[in-house]
C-alpha cells in the first residue's frame, strides 16, 4: 500500500475523528504526516498509537500565529508539502436569536479564517502538482435549525475553495472539498447539547439518511486518500458529498 509513498501531508484537526483516521490511513499508504491539533494531551495519545513517519504540532488554526508555526515546523521537518488537508472545524449550536459576537467569531475564525491563512502560509511550500483538501459540510446546502453560523462558515469556505482552484491552476495544484454528512465523530459531543438530546438527534439523523446510518471517520479518510492521490489526478474543484445520500433527499 503506497499510494502516497514519500509524500508529505499536513493535516489539521488530526488528533481525533476524521483527521486522525486520515492521518492513520495516509501513514499506511507511505506518507510522511504532520499531525496538527489544539490539545497537547490528545496529540500525545495519538503519538502513542500511530506508526510511521510523522510529527505532531500543537496549533490552533483560529490563531494566525499558529498557522505560521504549523507550516514552519512542517517544512523544517520534511521540506516541501504535497498534501494540505485543512480539516479542523467546530460546530457549536445556536438558534439565530441567540447568536452572539463570540459565537460568530469562534466559528468563523476556526472554520474560515484558519483554513484561509493556513493555505496562504503553505502555498509557497506546496509542490507543483500538489493537492489541497478542505473539510466542508452538506449543511451549506441542507438546512438544519441551530446551525446558521456553521452553515454560513462552510458556505464561505466552499466559495473560497472555488476561487483558490482557479488561482493555483498554473501550478497544477488540485483543490477539492469533502462535504461529510452525519459522521460518528467527537464533534457531536461538543455541540453543547444534553446527552439525551444528542441521542435523539442521532436517531433522527440516521433515520433521514437513505443508507439508514451515520458514517464513520474511516469512510471520509478513504475519500481524502482518493482525492489526495494520483487516482484523482483529473478531479479538481469539486465539492464531494459523503453523506449516505442525505443531501439528495
Amino acid at each position: 500500500m503506497s499510494k502516497l509513498k514519500n509524500k508529505v501531508a499536513v493535516i489539521t484537526g488530526a488528533n481525533s475523528g476524521i483527521g486522525l483516521a486520515t492521518a492513520k490511513l495516509f501513514l499506511e499508504e507511505g506518507a510522511k504526516v504532520v499531525i496538527s491539533g489544539r490539545r497537547q494531551e490528545a496529540l500525545n495519545e495519538v503519538a502513542e498509537i500511530l506508526e510511521g513517519d510523522f510529527i505532531t504540532v500543537l496549533a490552533d488554526v483560529s490563531n494566525p500565529e499558529d498557522n505560521v508555526k504549523l507550516i514552519k515546523e512542517a517544512t523544517n521537518a520534511y521540506g516541501n508539502i504535497d498534501i494540505l488537508f485543512l480539516n479542523a472545524g467546530i460546530a457549536p449550536v445556536a438558534p439565530t436569536t441567540e447568536v452572539t459576537t463570540n459565537h460568530y467569531d469562534e466559528v468563523f475564525n476556526t472554520n474560515v479564517r484558519g483554513p484561509i491563512l493556513a493555505t496562504k502560509e503553505a502555498l509557497p511550500h506546496i509542490n507543483d502538482g500538489g493537492s489541497i483538501l478542505f473539510t466542508g459540510s452538506i449543511v451549506k446546502d441542507k438546512v438544519f435549525d441551530g446551525f446558521s453560523v456553521y452553515s454560513a462558515s462552510k458556505g464561505a469556505l466552499r466559495a473560497y475553495s472555488k476561487v483558490l482552484t482557479s488561482e493555483v491552476k498554473s501550478r497544477g495544484i488540485r483543490v477539492n472539498t469533502i462535504a461529510p454528512g452525519p459522521i460518528d465523530t467527537p464533534i457531536y459531543g461538543k455541540l453543547g447539547l444534553p446527552e439525551e438530546v444528542l441521542e435523539e438527534n442521532e436517531k433522527n439523523f440516521a433515520a433521514m439518511v437513505p443508507l439508514g446510518r451515520f458514517g464513520v471517520p474511516e469512510e471520509i479518510a478513504k475519500t481524502a486518500l482518493f482525492l489526495a492521490s494520483d487516482d484523482a489526478s483529473y478531479v479538481n474543484g469539486i465539492d464531494l458529498a459523503v453523506d449516505g445520500g442525505l443531501s439528495q433527499v
